[in-house]
């Protein structure tokens, strides 16, 4: 009898995805932004997720948060992600941060951004974190 890694480990396939634990979940959105890949990034968010695409400017669900993702993935550049906080209670774990970005505008210039972030995560039921608000802009 052979048995799926899902049934032998699935605290071990759940960190391969990237999902095992919330610095993973932010470790996975800047592999996915920096590789460019919109679907492996939206598996990352609740449906009823909501992105700070601006300081003080909430996008909701997942029509858009996959807009804001969409537009810095536009932007082809790089993203640098510390986690410097994790704290968990209850099932939600409030992640802060600071990030940089460079990448390219719309009209051929550089772009540079930075930011301190603090993002809020579920767990799931099947042991993995999702994104209930993805705030890049901190406090701001």
């Amino acid at each position: 009898m052979t048995a799926h890694i899902d049934e032998i480990a699935p605290d071990l396939h759940r960190a391969v995805a990237g999902q095992g634990t919330p610095e993973q979940v932010l470790k996975s959105i800047v592999d996915g932004i920096n590789t460019g890949n919109l679907d492996a990034l939206m598996r990352l968010y609740e449906p009823d997720a909501a992105f700070a695409a601006q300081p003080g400017s909430l996008a909701h669900g997942l029509s858009g948060v996959r807009e804001s993702l969409a537009a810095f993935i536009g932007m082809k550049g790089t993203l640098d992600l510390k986690v410097t906080r994790v704290l968990q209670a209850s099932g939600l774990a409030l992640v802060a941060g600071g990030w940089s970005f460079a990448g390219t505008g719309r009209d051929g210039e550089p772009v540079r951004l930075a930011g301190h972030n603090a993002d809020v995560l579920r767990l799931q039921s099947d042991g993995s974190w999702q994104f209930v608000i993805d705030n890049p802009w901190g406090t701001d």
